[in-house]
């Protein structure tokens, strides 16, 4: 540890380790020193206590066909029963599940009876609709309590839901279909943010009407804005008029615990999203199990994770995670900065929330208006009700850390500093606020039970002090299971031959020499992280190659971005002379634009550079480091000998 970090070393309070979950360093060895012991028994004992299951397993851990490993196989459960229904049985049904904040401020409490009713009618219809076990159903809608209740309804019956976010373009939306099979999609009319109301449905009809996929029987529109919709005949239901038919109760479909739960897209370096599939009983336990020990989740606790249910982090840390341990959460429809940018905090106040799970990007776009706007800063509130706070998408710089610690958490309460990925299914480093001494800018230690490590390319120790690539050693229960419609594709992205069978994280990292805490460098394959989403960078150059009027051929790269984490840069060959000026900025509006629909406003390039020709060697291969270094603004310091044509390197380094 750097004598800088030593300085900014924070221990947990007495009030933070006072009746935590896992409470002082001690305790979180002793959990380390279980899973050490017997790996298999440790998650086996965890899964017997957090999960209610209707048959018991009698084998934890099944690697006879390793990296396909298994996890509790012969033991069956209901997801949505064990976030809904064993509550109520024990008492709680009155207990709030949700609160929902729409855009407009609007705010809905709904009770976990409430929930299950909402959540049965739902299942019910799908179910009469012919929706059985084991059919794909595509969910593209905005947060809301009805996404939550279409997600733990596919799981009451069996189904494996697949939620797409709702910025997603039509392209994406239909591609995620076809690669589903999906035989029902549900959708809203729209979706309103900032303001605004945004298509859904229209884009729905969009993606359907692309071609390939006519495994699609149904589409289910929740009505949200009442917008005037073209509805087609047979295929096209209102969800409040299929769901008046149904009755508020509905069976639990008891799955076996390998029984895809859900599939969730992620972009992959190959241009073509992968879909992560994810069990039932395996996701299940850690989402429980991280919602309770990361942010020492209580009884009382009022939680809000701010992520949409389209992303990872609201699959564990909205729909499964707080329900499965029948706490109290937050579920916001609109954006930080609608009516103005003290919306996140005006809600901590208004709700009193105590847990608060956001992303760095959004961390620094308020401290940028806070510092702008007194107003809107946080201190104008009162946040006193906040005892833990958590980071989340990508590494927290150090200097966003302190704002945030002082000025949200009034410099007492704990940053739980997450990292975990789509695959992991919940968190894999991060501090326990009761236990872990704090860096900022580190996500400090391994949950226990992670074997987490740092080795180089032939998948050998590295020192301390020194970086490498971040892995997994061991399996772990809710662990990616197989990238949905491709096995081999799954061993070769995660599971290399020369890592010596650990899960490659796809991540750079070094541990720090003394204190042995993780900080994350970056990604180590050609996907970028955007304010927390991941996007391939073929899947950018795909989309901006499509369009053939203009362009002849597209190169991405990432450059550090002081809002966003990483910004998206393209370099650009036209079909057309290199436009200069104000050419050049028509242009790279539209290129923009185009990428917008094709993939989603968050894909848009932040850089749209043009030249006659990209640097490429003279075997024709783009030199993709000389790239990410105009990108950053650095002077070239490489050997640029073998470059085809260096003139343009100074081209390139023109923005539009």
């Amino acid at each position: 540890m750097s004598e800088n970090q030593e300085s900014k070393l924070y221990e947990p309070s007495a009030a933070a380790r006072e009746g935590a979950h896992v409470s002082g360093m001690a305790a979180y060895q002793r959990l380390v020193d279980e899973a050490e012991a017997d790996h298999a028994a440790y998650w086996a004992r965890l899964a017997r206590e957090f999960i209610t299951w209707k048959q018991p397993f009698t084998q934890a851990l099944d690697d006879a066909n390793a990296p396909f490993f298994k996890w509790f196989q012969d033991g069956t459960l209901n997801a949505s029963y064990n976030c809904l229904d064993r509550h109520i049985e024990a008492g709680k049904g009155d207990k709030t599940a949700l609160i929902f904040e729409a855009d407009g401020g609007e705010v809905t409490r709904t009770s976990y009876k409430e929930l299950l009713a909402r959540t049965c009618r739902i299942a019910n219809g799908l179910k009469s609709l012919g929706v059985k076990k084991g059919d794909r159903v595509v969910i593209y809608i905005s947060m809301s309590v009805d996404g939550v209740a279409a997600m733990q309804a596919c799981a009451r019956i069996g189904a494996t839901h697949s939620v797409v976010f709702g910025g997603f373009s039509a392209q994406s939306l239909r591609d995620r279909i076809e690669d589903t099979g999906a035989v029902a999609v549900i959708t809203a009319d729209q979706q309103v943010r900032g303001g605004k109301h945004l298509p859904l449905k229209a884009i729905v009809d969009e993606a359907l009407a692309l071609g390939g996929c006519d495994s699609v029987k149904n589409v289910l529109v929740v009505r949200r804005t009442g917008a005037e919709l073209p509805m087609t005949a047979g295929r096209d239901l209102w969800m409040h008029e299929l769901t008046a038919q149904q009755a508020d109760a509905c069976e639990p479909e008891w799955v076996e615990a390998e029984h895809p739960l859900f599939l969730l897209y992620t972009s992959g370096s190959t241009g073509k999203p992968k879909g992560v599939q994810h069990s039932t009983g395996g996701y299940l336990l850690h989402a429980a199990l991280t919602t309770k020990w990361t942010f020492d989740l209580k009884d009382d606790d009022i939680f809000w994770c701010t992520a949409d249910i389209g992303w990872v982090t609201g699959h564990s840390y909205i729909t499964y995670g707080p329900l499965a341990l029948g706490g109290t959460e937050v579920v916001f429809e609109g954006v930080p900065t609608y009516p103005d940018a003290g919306r996140f905090w005006k809600m901590i106040q208004d709700h009193k929330v105590t847990i608060f799970y956001t992303a760095p990007t959004a961390i620094r776009s308020l401290i940028k208006a806070a510092e702008g706007n007194e107003a809107v800063h946080p201190r104008r509130y009162d946040l006193s009700s906040l005892r833990i706070l958590g980071s989340v998408g990508e590494p927290i710089n150090p200097a966003a850390w302190e704002w945030y610690h002082a000025n949200i958490g009034g410099g007492r309460c704990p940053i739980v500093d997450t990292f975990w990925q789509t695959e992991t299914g919940g968190h894999m480093i991060t501090p326990l606020p009761g236990a872990t001494p704090l860096v900022p800018g580190s996500c400090t230690l391994p949950f226990p039970g992670i074997t987490a490590a740092i080795v180089d390319e032939t998948g050998n120790d590295v020192p301390n002090g020194q970086g490498g690539i971040l892995v997994v050693k061991k399996p772990w229960p809710s662990m990616i299971r197989t990238i949905w419609g491709d096995p081999e594709r799954f061993k070769k992205s995660y599971y290399p031959p020369e890592l010596k069978g650990y899960y490659l994280a796809g991540d750079g990292a070094i541990r720090d020499a003394h204190t042995g805490y993780f900080t994350i460098t970056g990604r180590i394959d050609d996907v970028l992280n955007v304010s927390g989403h991941r996007m391939g960078t073929m899947e950018i150059e795909s989309a901006l190659v499509s369009c053939t009027e203009l362009v002849a051929e597209a190169a991405v790269v990432g450059r550090p971005d002081d809002t966003t984490g990483e910004a998206i840069c393209a370099f650009v060959v036209l079909k057309r002379p290199r436009p200069t000026g104000e050419e050049a900025k028509k242009i790279a509006a539209e290129l923009r634009n185009w990428v917008g629909r094709e993939i989603g406003p968050i894909a848009k390039p932040k850089d749209i550079r043009f030249g006659d020709n990209l640097p490429k060697t003279r075997s024709g291969k783009i030199m993709r480091r000389l790239l990410r270094s105009i990108a950053k603004g650095e002077a070239i310091t490489q050997d640029t000998s073998t470059l085809e044509n260096p003139a343009i390197l100074d081209q390139l380094s023109e923005t539009n």
